[in-house]
């Protein structure tokens, strides 16, 4: 087999084309291009969709890409959320009823809900 041959597999293989059709497509027999596959699992400079295994290319020079779509990207981080490091969780204190309170990504709130702040916003208008 030559060079061009084993570049062509790769790039019809990325494709998602079967084993069958590669064969038709660059006349070569069948056994040839699985043992190419057999002994390749990876096309270099691709990974695999961590949700569906479709290759992947990988851009260079970028952060590598883990998911073919917006669609699998989503699909696996519902499926999965507790690979989610959360880590800007606050423990902060209401400032109208005194009540201890978790916050999110955000370290300045001063009441633990909407009702707290109607009271208190009510407080200084009168």
């Amino acid at each position: 087999m030559k060079p061009q041959d084993k570049i062509a597999i790769d790039n019809l293989r990325m494709e998602g084309k079967s084993a069958g059709d590669i064969s038709i497509a660059l006349n070569l027999s069948i056994n040839t291009v699985r043992s190419h596959i057999r002994r390749h699992p990876d096309i270099p400079g691709t990974r695999r969709c961590m949700t569906c295994g479709v290759f992947v290319a990988q851009p260079m020079g970028r952060r590598e890409k883990k998911f073919c779509s917006d669609k699998c990207r989503n699909l696996w981080w519902n499926s999965h959320p507790e690979a989610i490091n959360k880590k800007a969780y606050y423990t902060l204190v209401c400032e109208e009823c005194g009540k201890e309170f978790e916050s999110y990504g955000n370290n300045r709130r001063k009441y633990c809900c909407r009702a707290c702040y109607l009271i208190a916003r009510r407080a200084k208008s009168v």
